[in-house]
């Protein structure tokens, strides 16, 4: 999957599937996501699967390998190629190199394929920015989290704030022109003030994309405990609606758009487009442990462990845990429920099937919840803080 000169850093996989092979809307191309369950270490927010890096990652590789020769034939030409984790940056050249490979011996990609890897900024090197713009990635996630070194040290972050602008420094002088920078909001001790600085310092680098999160504790996280047990607090609604709206007012002054609840682009064609499989319901083929998939209709999860992934691999057998496939009244809950986390809303033709749509309609739009136009009913920012409520509303 090195770049190609002519057609930009767009992968160049071995896979010669029809295009239209797989998928569940028309003319969505599916997508395809690599988790990277390794961590140098674990953060005390975070739930998503890792574990830390070690002599594991050779064997995981080669069950990657062998998931995706399982999988192959499932999908035609994908157009998202998403390297996430855990912290894909942990891994060394030559392991970053047999992932690329594992895709190229499996799948085929469109000419215009967003390739993105995330990146922790303590890993991002003036080498390790220059392979991975080599091997054809053409977009990075940089978890920059905040450029207040106190805040960083309350989230047990590795980097400092100058490290993470030595990051962004490395990845433009590599070659990438679409860098997306996530940062977390709304913790115990974070003063508004601090906040803002933040987000100016953040639009000063002039980064592509913004994830702006607000904090979320998972009750399996070291914070989830230090909460249960009263060594942390958790912001009330109230400060977390200021956090939210004062994010969005901030950003969108520059010329942000504000295109889903946690999700900011310099423009339009800036969205993230692997990310936005997810919100429109659209196909995605997930490999690694705790990999999620959706196509055809059908959605269905890897097994949540390293060692148990690798052993059935090896073994020749499935590393699904689980499956489902929706039924009609599931698949308009959550075509509403993801529709109204995004500027874009929802068609009104999905709402007319909910028993009393037209009054709710009314009611959140003069709530100032949800405008209408174009035959679609979209969140305000209100809305967009709100979007649980909303897609609640029309549950009944």
């Amino acid at each position: 999957m090195r770049n190609n000169p002519q057609n930009g850093a767009a992968p160049r996989g071995g896979f010669a599937a029809a295009p239209d092979a797989c998928g569940d809307r028309a003319g969505s191309s599916p997508g395809l996501y690599i988790h990277v369950p390794f961590c140098k270490t674990k953060c005390p927010y975070c739930d998503f699967y890792s574990i830390a890096a070690g002599e594991s990652i050779g064997r995981w590789l080669e069950a990657l390998a062998r998931e995706a020769a399982l999988r192959r034939a499932a999908c035609g030409a994908l157009d998202t190629l998403y390297i996430g984790g855990g912290t894909p940056s942990v891994l060394s050249e030559a392991e970053t190199e047999r992932i690329f490979e594992i895709v190229d011996a499996n799948f085929r990609f469109m000419p215009d394929a967003e390739v993105t890897i995330e990146a922790n900024p303590d890993d991002v090197t003036p080498r390790a920015a220059a392979l991975w713009h080599e091997l054809g990635v053409n977009r990075a996630s940089l978890g920059v989290q905040s450029f207040d070194d106190e805040a960083l040290r309350f989230l047990r972050r590795r980097h400092d704030a100058a490290r993470s602008r030595e990051a962004l420094r490395s990845l433009r002088d590599a070659g990438f022109s679409n860098v997306g920078v996530d940062l977390i909001y709304g913790f115990e001790g974070q003063s508004l003030d601090h906040w803002r600085r933040t987000l100016a310092e953040a639009v000063e680098l002039e980064p592509e994309h913004l994830s702006c999160y607000q904090l979320t504790i998972a009750p399996s996280t070291e914070f989830g405990r230090m909460l249960a047990s009263g060594r942390l607090a958790a912001l009330d609604e109230e400060a977390q609606r200021t956090f939210f709206m004062e994010t969005s007012a901030a950003l969108t002054r520059t010329g942000c758009v504000h295109y889903e609840v946690s999700n900011f682009a310099r423009d339009d064609s800036l969205r993230s487009r692997h990310n936005g499989k997810y919100w429109s319901r659209a196909p995605y083929l997930g490999l690694g442990p705790s990999a999620h998939s959706f196509l055809d209709g059908k959605r269905w999860w890897n097994v949540r462990s390293v060692e148990t992934y690798c052993r059935l691999l090896e073994e020749a057998a499935s590393p699904v845990e689980d499956s489902e496939t929706l039924g009609d009244e599931e698949i308009a809950l959550e075509t509403v429920a993801l529709g109204f986390r995004t500027r874009d809303g929802v068609p009104l033709e999905a709402l007319r099937r909910r028993p009393g749509w037209e009054r709710t309609l009314d009611t959140l739009v003069a709530e100032g919840l949800v405008t209408v136009e174009h035959g679609r009913a979209a969140p305000t920012t209100e809305g967009l803080c709100v979007a649980d409520r909303i897609a609640a509303a029309f549950a009944g």
